[in-house]
């Protein structure tokens, strides 16, 4: 018995195709006890994992100081948005080395986008 046969996953039509080193905003619902709000998040993708039900993506910035990650299934209801803001340029699939970079080392180059890619 295959799992991907038992779990059914409905496909989330808000979320672009997003690579490792991409700058990303995802717009996302917190529920606080009774009431419901949208938090944004932004931060450069460090990982990508495109493998059915389980399918995500990591997050990671640097607030106060003190770097965040947060990781996001792809399948979620809770995403309301997902938009890339910047495409990076990068060599490898994981980006783990930018936890020990700081500053300017930190920042990733920028992928430059024919027009007919943007559309």
């Amino acid at each position: 018995m295959d799992i991907k046969s038992v779990v059914e996953t409905k496909v989330n039509e808000n979320i672009p195709k997003i690579n490792p080193g991409d700058t990303v905003k995802v717009k996302m619902k917190i529920i606080e006890g009774d009431q419901e709000r949208s938090q944004t998040f932004e931060g450069v993708a460090i990982r990508v994992r495109r493998s059915g039900a389980g399918a995500n993506f990591t997050l990671r910035k640097v607030f106060h100081g003190v770097g965040v990650e947060r990781t996001f299934p792809f399948n979620s209801p809770r995403l309301e948005k997902v938009e890339v803001s910047r495409y990076g340029k990068v060599r490898r699939a994981k980006l783990y080395y930018l936890r020990q970079l700081s500053g300017k080392m930190a920042r990733q180059k920028v992928k430059s986008k024919s027009k007919d890619e943007l559309r």
